[in-house]
């Protein structure tokens, strides 16, 4: 039988191993350990060779074996404790470390690689320690530098941490590691663009660097550059599939991007592997309220809820979805109760705020949002909606202050103001464009869309027309629109109602609902589906009447539902993005020489843009003027726009007019408290008693339009005017008298009072506007003829001549599709009466 020479094969395998011929080596260890398993080399080896082989629990258990025979082996020690980290044995690893440095405590490796058990058991502050003790014995130990600062942004001390890291990079520039995690310690401080900075410099080294690229994918979504960060995280995907954690964070982005179906797969994917993981759960509601799929939203923020019920976040989450859903108490109770937990929650104060706004709590909205703006000044568009309540309420002591502030931060390219709002204080229509910019940006950027097949559209018979309103119900749109619905030529176009409000069940809606071809209720659908529904739908032109105003679908329109997209009527302004192609206007509210600041090619109708209903204004039985709460005698003047819409300046000129003019009242549309407490307040301020102001009270439209004829005057106001308030002032025989303004919301009373036939009541400036006021008041038979006049020129004049105003438009529609059908981009032109 042939005797084996082990201690010649133990030499040799050693030797292979060296050498890297792994295969051979582990075979002679194998063979040398069968035929006597009690030596200590070859196990040592193999256990060696198996922790090389990411083996790991069979390294452990050689080693294991190895120091049975040699106990204080120093560098079995050494391997076994690492072998039994790579297993996930760190308490076992720390114990194996600690034994090796007990026999030579001053082994800078041992030290190093005590500080990563502790680390692996979280014991930061000791980890620190240990690698200090192996710094002082070795200063150049890289390895040691680079976990000491991952250890000490573990525990909060990240500028220490990144002076860690910038020693290892004296040493090693190229280090792709240091770079990265230095990166997380800059982000943890809020340095986003040096973690970038980092991040860029780490994959310039090593373009293929998983972590890297993972870290700058979540650095590019706090930069808000979501489409950069999603091409990092997909380029992950290949490694990181199984990763809750990325899967989330993917989903993030693709939410940002408003790809919210394919956001909801990614999170619904990174939950089947961690069902316990919080911030998906908070973000698949999101998602979901994002789909307009209410419901599903408050069961995934439930499930954070049920996890961590005292998670602000989430409680504030689900405010927001209640609030979606109208349901104002239970979002009011949602957000006191984030508050509860974190009582200087600014974006919980302000959402609350929003609510108790709704339930007609004003002084509880102003306190919530005054409080939400001190902690947090920068807070999206919060300071705009501070000035809109106070205006509602008719609070002005810082009116002033808080226009020059909202105008600044526009002109900075901050998100100060919605558009909506500031369209009643901004003067200048290059702000407006500003504003609508910035909102049309931020809210509902333009999304990737297929192009539309000329040829099939060519095919159409009829210019398919679809109006998307959230108002066909009783409200201004539907009320000046219902006429032009109605006398559509059937023979050229074909009408489509995307609706995506509510039915009120009046007797406008019936009507309403009888002319179109078909109606389509979006109000329910998310963007993405309503804009699907509305291209298989094919509509050609898709016209958009709420802008920014009401229950806006501006969504819709960023996935280009339709060849040409139309602004009309509901927001007199631009709105500031490159996928709405026209604005329909007149030469009054937009003149040729400010073209350059509405980002739509403008379409010019003759006489006024607004559309107006000649068979549609029913009006009831006149009332007395003590049933309508007027005196018996003296002049009325009146003004029914919205409270918001009344500024100080305008309020100056009405109490001068009512001072020149004895026995007069100003009659007022009545808002909720504390607006009239607040307008009499400052009647009597400037020396007009505060019993001169009468506050009407909202009433169905026959009835309001018959009590307005009881009106002598109205007046306008600026830099808002009368829109429909105007019309129907004009419609009830009462003279309305405007001051120019300087923006289209601010011409729109001049342009229905040309409309009209009555051009000599526009007036360019304020002590135009207060004279003219005073001198028909003062003259019982000028002011006669010029109610005769408004009577004699009511049925023919051009403003409420729907049959023409009918052609006008359908002219205007039918230029844009030929131009859209024969090629050319959208630009602007001019309809001839």
């Amino acid at each position: 039988m042939e005797v084996l020479d082990l201690k010649a094969m133990a030499e040799e395998a050693i030797a292979l191993h060296r050498q890297g011929n792994l295969p051979r080596a582990e075979a002679l260890y194998l063979q040398i350990l069968e035929a006597d398993p009690a030596l200590f080399g070859p196990r040592y080896y193999l256990g060696i060779l198996r922790l090389q082989q990411d083996r790991f629990e069979d390294a452990c258990r050689l080693l294991g074996d190895a120091l049975s025979v040699y106990p204080n082996d120093l560098g079995c020690l050494m391997n076994y404790g690492m072998a039994l980290r790579a297993a996930g044995r760190p308490e076992e690893a720390l114990g194996a470390f600690d034994r090796a440095l007990a026999i030579q405590p001053n082994m800078a490796e041992g030290l190093y690689n005590r500080g990563v058990a502790l680390a692996d058991l979280q014991r930061f502050e000791l980890a620190v320690e240990s690698y200090d003790r192996a710094l002082v014995l070795q200063p150049e130990m890289v390895a040691a530098m680079a976990n000491r600062a991952v250890a000490l942004s573990a525990v909060g001390r990240h500028e220490d941490a990144i002076a860690g890291y910038d020693r290892v990079l004296v040493m090693q520039p190229s280090n792709t590691g240091a770079l990265t995690h230095r990166g997380l310690a800059r982000r943890a401080l809020g340095q986003i663009e040096q973690a970038l900075e980092d991040y860029n410099r780490a994959l310039a080294l090593a373009p293929a660097d998983v972590d890297a690229t993972y870290n700058r994918g979540i650095i590019l979504l706090d930069l808000e550059r979501a489409a950069e960060a999603l091409a990092d995280f997909e380029a992950v995907m290949h490694k990181h599939h199984g990763n809750a954690e990325m899967l989330n964070n993917r989903g993030v982005a693709l939410r940002n991007l408003k790809r919210s179906l394919e956001a909801l797969d990614s999170l619904d994917r990174a939950l089947a592997i961690e069902p316990n993981f919080i911030e998906a759960w908070g973000n698949r509601g999101l998602t979901l309220r994002d789909l307009m799929r209410h419901e599903e939203a408050l069961a995934s923020l439930d499930q954070v809820l049920l996890r961590d019920p005292g998670n602000s976040v989430a409680l504030n989450w689900r405010g927001n979805v209640c609030r979606d859903m109208k349901n104002y108490v239970q979002a009011v109770e949602c957000y006191s109760r984030a508050l509860q937990v974190r009582p200087d929650y600014a974006e919980a104060l302000i959402n609350r705020s929003y609510s108790y706004w709704n339930l007609k709590q004003p002084e509880a909205a102003l306190a919530d949002l005054e409080r939400g703006i001190a902690l947090d000044p920068y807070y999206p568009y919060a300071r705009g909606e501070l000035m809109h309540m106070r205006m509602y309420c008719a609070d002005w002591h810082a009116f002033d202050t808080d226009k020059a502030a909202l105008e600044t931060g526009l002109r900075a390219g901050a998100r100060i103001v919605q558009p909506f709002i500031f369209q009643a204080i901004g003067q200048d229509p290059k702000d407006l464009q500003t504003c609508s910019r910035i909102w049309g940006h931020d809210r509902y950027p333009a999304l990737p869309a297929a192009p539309f097949d000329t040829a099939v559209r060519k095919a159409h018979k009829k210019i398919r027309v679809g109006y998307l309103s959230g108002e066909f119900r009783q409200q201004a749109t539907a009320i000046l629109m219902a006429g032009l619905y109605e006398r559509h030529d059937r023979n050229k176009f074909e009408l489509v109602a995307l609706d995506s409000g509510v039915n009120d069940g009046s007797e406008l809606r019936a009507r309403l609902e009888k002319s179109f071809e078909r109606w389509i209720d979006i109000g329910k659908m998310h963007d993405g589906e309503a804009a699907s529904r509305i291209r298989a739908e094919e509509i050609d032109i898709l016209v958009n009447l709420n802008g920014y105003f009401g229950d806006a679908r501006m969504g819709v329109f960023a996935q280009r539902a339709a060849p040409l997209q139309v602004n009309y009527l509901g927001f007199p302004a631009t709105l500031g993005t490159n996928y709405m192609d026209y604005i329909i206007a007149d030469q009054t509210v937009i003149p040729p020489a400010e073209y350059g600041f509405y980002d739509e090619e403008v379409v010019t109708l003759p006489g006024s843009y607004q559309a107006n209903d000649d068979r549609g204004r029913p009006m009831a039985h006149v009332p007395s003027r003590p049933e309508a709460g007027l005196p018996e005698t003296g002049v009325v003047f009146c003004n029914f726009n919205n409270a918001y819409k009344l500024t100080p300046a305008t309020f100056d000129s009405w109490m001068r007019i009512l001072k020149q003019v004895d026995g007069s009242v100003l009659w007022l549309l009545e808002s909720p408290a504390p607006y009239a407490d607040n307008l009499r307040k400052e009647a009597a301020a400037r020396g007009v008693a505060p019993e001169r102001l009468v506050f009407a009270a909202e009433l169905p439209t026959d009835l309001h339009l018959a009590r307005l004829s009881l009106a002598d005057l109205f007046l306008d106001g600026l830099p808002y005017n009368a829109h429909t308030t105007g019309s129907d002032a004009l419609w009830a025989g009462v003279p309305l008298i405007t001051q120019m303004g300087t923006t289209f919301p601010g011409r729109v009373a001049a342009s229905l009072l040309k409309a009209a036939g009555l051009p000599e009541l526009i007036t360019e400036s304020a002590a135009d506007f207060e004279a003219l006021a005073v001198k028909l008041a003062s003259d019982a038979k000028t002011l006669k003829k010029l109610r005769d006049k408004l009577a004699k020129n009511k049925p023919s004049c051009a403003l409420f001549d729907t049959a023409a105003f009918t052609k006008h438009i359908e002219a205007a529609y039918s230029q844009m599709w030929e131009r859209w059908l024969a090629g050319e981009n959208p630009r602007s032109f001019t309809v001839k009466a």
